[in-house]
């Protein structure tokens, strides 16, 4: 049987001011939902334009990857993981972000 390998994430309530200052935040989200908010200091590249764009991510920097709930990043993560990135997904994405009251940024 074909074992799905662990993707690595964390949740809202873990990620602090020092994750956010380390991390490379990848926002993989369409552009509408992109408009409608993301976390501050994101980079945003839709996750179908990811595979083209992956140059865009560093090497050697935590990546954050966000979506709306957690599914296209969790693709993201497993996708610049397999690239040698060292990234995360964050579990519940931008719901879970802006449910726990963090801030949104519109520019």
């Amino acid at each position: 049987m074909y074992q799905t390998p662990e993707i690595p994430a964390v949740v809202v309530a873990d990620v602090d001011d020092a994750l956010l200052a380390e991390a490379f935040v990848l926002d993989v989200r369409e552009p509408d939902e992109w408009n409608r908010g993301h976390i501050d200091n994101a980079v945003h590249i839709p996750l179908g334009q990811l595979q083209e764009r992956v140059g865009e991510v560093p090497l050697g920097q935590k990546v954050l990857c966000v979506c709306a709930v957690g599914g296209r990043s969790s693709m993201a993560t497993q996708f610049l993981a397999s690239e040698g990135r060292d990234a995360i997904n964050l579990d519940g994405g931008m719901h879970a972000w802006e449910s726990a009251g963090r801030p949104v940024s519109l520019d």
